[in-house]
């Protein structure tokens, strides 16, 4: 008998591909952007996880944070944004993804990222990692930068959603001179 002969039988539905982009978003940037909408082009589903962030101190609340996020991905429907905190690997095998999403902009970003996704892979090895650049122009962009800039009353205009440029106005409030 051939193994094609019967078409009524349904095939299996594949498995969903989700994928996770973790980080502190304080705040959300261009280049943050730049990635999602990338990663989310080759996942069905990609889960922007928002970390607490216990060792780090944030500028803007997790709330305040996760709605920048939601905002800016508001016209991608395949992502998600949520809260996490613990374990990036508890994380994933609680959502069921296959894969962590992280951005890299030079070679410090690698080597700290490469150690990063060995030991995920020691932890949860049917989770691997996917490494993706953000376009040239916004590889020099980073959250701790914006925030700076946004500080000392400085143009965020090209780094960030206008959106989040005018979240920070309203955080850092007016500069003295």
């Amino acid at each position: 008998m051939n193994a094609f002969a019967d078409s009524s039988a349904a095939a299996p539905a594949p498995a969903r591909r989700i994928a996770v982009y973790s980080g502190t978003f304080d705040p959300i940037t261009l280049g943050h952007e730049d990635v999602i909408q990338r990663a989310a082009g080759l996942f069905d589903e990609l889960i922007v996880a928002v970390a607490v962030a216990h060792h780090k101190k944030t500028r803007f609340t997790l709330e305040q944070r996760i709605a920048m996020v939601a905002e800016s991905m508001r016209a991608l429907p395949q992502v998600r944004v949520l809260p996490f905190e613990g374990l990036m690997m508890d994380f994933c095998r609680e959502h069921g993804a296959c894969a962590v999403v992280r951005g890299i902009r030079n070679v410090a970003d690698f080597d700290y990222e490469a150690q990063m996704a060995a030991m995920n892979r020691k932890l949860l090895p049917s989770v691997e990692t996917v490494f993706l650049l953000p376009q040239a122009q916004l590889q020099c962009i980073s959250s701790t930068l914006v925030r700076e800039i946004a500080k000392l009353g400085g143009d965020v205009s090209q780094m960030v959603s206008p959106g989040v440029a005018a979240q920070l106005r309203v955080a850092t409030g007016p500069v003295e001179r």
